[in-house]
């Protein structure tokens, strides 16, 4: 079946908010700072605003995407989702809709990292950790399109 993109709906903030978790609790190196209804509240208060993209294959949530203007607030994937077109999918329609991108992951996150240079963004800073909530050192990360690099 095809994967489709769609605005998240208030009752997409459960699967949305079960991603997040996930990630937090499968991830070595991730600090565990929030309950599960933490994060599927977290998730509300991001589709509540408008922000956040889902993608659904087989009516099952595979991953999301908040952005907030340009800056890309969440990208994540449900558990065996990496590798399906879930991710790649949610990025291109955010570049579609804005001409510039910033986002940040963690250090830590090579995989991430991998990604986002690979669909074509590059790393604009650093961070020590000191500014986000869990401590850990971050990278900053912008896109543009070709339009606005060549502006």
């Amino acid at each position: 079946m095809t994967l489709v993109l769609r605005a998240a709906t208030p009752l997409d903030a459960g699967s949305a908010g079960e991603i997040l978790y996930r990630f937090q609790q499968d991830t070595e190196w991730m600090p565990k700072l929030y309950t599960s209804a933490e994060a599927v509240s977290f998730c509300g208060q991001m589709i509540d605003r408008g922000w956040v993209t889902v993608a659904v294959r087989h009516r099952r949530v595979l991953g999301f995407l908040a952005r907030d203007g340009a800056e890309v607030c969440a990208l994540y994937l449900a558990p065996g989702a990496c590798g399906q077109g879930a991710g790649k999918a949610l990025l291109d329609a955010a570049k579609a809709a804005a001409p510039r991108l910033v986002l940040h992951t963690f250090a830590a996150n090579a995989r991430a990292q991998r990604f986002y240079q690979r669909e074509g963004f590059a790393e604009t800073g650093r961070a020590d950790g000191a500014s986000n909530e869990e401590g850990l050192p971050a990278i900053t990360y912008e896109w543009r399109s070709c339009q606005e690099a060549a502006a």
